[in-house]
């Protein structure tokens, strides 16, 4: 995981000099940390909502009979994941009412935004796909936006509790707690549901109790919260700007990091990077789910080989991308994750005419996944670096993950109308085509300095 380097290259230079070498064992210990056990905890509650509005509720819609059209459209559900910058300022201004009293600002925060997860959680769980699909996307809806609020909560908590010393262990350790959160989400949830049909539980029934399950799981963030003590910037930042309204603290946030990205040379082109970069992900992505079931796969084929041997990948890969982060410049580690993960959509092109071969699954996943995996950690790198600012970096990071999910959730919504007008072969030749318009971007900033004035990229 990356971060800008705020030092000039000559003090980067003496103070690695000076430093003592860190031993394997200090490296280790960092992640035992309370507070990097705290953030590594977070990280597992932000990861485990997102596929319950998305890959899993997909596997659900389509066992339903909900159609390809319709559960591609589904994807705009993920529309809170865009806009999440909106309302950012207000997270960072505002304070809950008795939450912030009892707990402080961002613990306030965070409890508020788990409890309505909770509550999002259950109430699409009563939903039906199969009769209410409108019902459905507000269950889902409701669960994109608690999902949102909870991420913009925890990304400022993580950044505010740690050290410097600690930041980059925090963040390896919330991504990979992340990811197994998404497991649990994918996977984990459909052994639970499969469970509960064994024991005879109508399947409609089944899935319902599967999701108040992962209700239950998002109190694990809750207890860490409520676990873990309010940063002290946090407090410093309320009582720096205790004297300003409400209103006053709201704009002076959002317009701060807004008018800074724009003043940048080339901010549009690298604000349309940012959008298009995981795009060839995002279209074949949102597909994945019933392109599997479609073959004939089993819906514990989807969560063991998809959502199982595809996290072993991605924990691989991310360790791929990193070495390619720190082996070359960031323009070229950017070209690289950018043409693997677009060349890898040819192995569901590959299976979709090989048919039900659990080996042949395997084999496609772990390509997409690895080379995801690679273009996710790069991609990372760049979105630290153009965060420099430490006055707006929680609302920036958010303005530009908010970006990045524009693909996932509006470009990728027409994904189900291209597979049913191509056919699955095709469909997947066409995801590797929609990362061109990223890659001109990439020569285009390449050529005009862009990277070069980010300034050296620690990993």
């Amino acid at each position: 995981m990356t971060s800008p380097d705020a030092t000039s290259p000559d003090a980067t230079s003496s103070a690695a000099t000076a430093a003592p070498a860190t031993s394997w064992r200090d490296s280790l210990a960092v992640y035992l940390q309370p507070r990097v056990l705290i953030v590594l905890f977070l990280g597992f509650s932000s990861g485990l909502p997102l596929a319950l509005s998305g890959s899993t509720l997909l596997v659900w819609m389509r066992e339903a009979g909900v159609d390809l059209k319709t559960i591609g459209l589904f994807a705009l559900v993920g529309t809170p994941y865009t806009l999440k910058f909106l309302w950012a300022p207000l997270v960072d201004a505002l304070h809950v009412p008795l939450f912030t009293r009892a707990f402080g600002r961002r613990r306030g925060w965070l409890v508020f935004s788990q409890l309505l997860l909770i509550v999002a959680i259950l109430l699409l769980a009563m939903t039906d796909p199969a009769r209410s699909p409108f019902y459905v996307a507000l269950g889902a809806l409701l669960v994109a936006t608690t999902s949102s609020t909870q991420d913009i909560v925890v990304d400022a908590f993580r950044v505010e509790s740690l050290p410097e010393s600690e930041q980059a262990a925090g963040m390896a350790a919330y991504v990979a707690a992340y990811r197994i959160g998404m497991l649990v989400s994918t996977a984990g949830a459909l052994f639970i549901v499969s469970g509960f049909e064994d024991t005879g539980i109508p399947r409609t029934s089944a899935w319902m109790w599967g999701y108040v399950v992962m209700a239950a799981m998002v109190l694990i963030g809750t207890i860490t919260a409520l676990a873990a003590t309010e940063p002290p910037q946090s407090a410093q930042a309320e009582a720096a700007t205790q004297a300003e309204t409400a209103f006053a603290r709201v704009l002076s946030a959002a317009i701060g990091a807004f008018s800074e990205f724009l003043s940048r040379k080339d901010a549009l082109a690298a604000l349309a990077f940012v959008v298009l970069f995981k795009f060839t992900d995002a279209f074949s992505g949102t597909m994945t789910a019933p392109f599997v079931i479609d073959l004939g796969f089993t819906r514990n084929d989807y969560a063991a080989i998809v959502k199982g041997v595809g996290l072993a990948a991605t924990l691989i890969g991310g360790f791929a991308g990193g070495f390619v982060a720190r082996r070359y410049p960031l323009a070229m580690s950017l070209w690289i994750g950018g043409v693997v993960q677009a060349l890898a959509n040819l192995s569901f092109a590959w299976l979709a005419m090989v048919g039900t071969n659990q080996w042949a699954l395997a084999l496609a996943i772990c390509a997409e996944n690895f080379t995801s995996a690679i273009g996710t950690v790069i991609f990372v790198a760049y979105l630290s670096a153009l965060c420099q600012n430490p006055l707006h970096t929680a609302t920036q990071y958010a303005l530009l993950t908010a970006l990045a999910a524009v693909g996932r959730t509006y470009l990728s919504s027409s994904a189900g109308y291209v597979a049913s007008a191509t056919g699955w072969p095709m469909f997947f030749v066409i995801c590797v085509l929609v990362a061109i318009p990223s890659l001109v971007l990439l020569t285009w900033l390449q050529r005009r300095g862009h990277f070069e004035a980010l300034g050296p990229v620690r990993v």
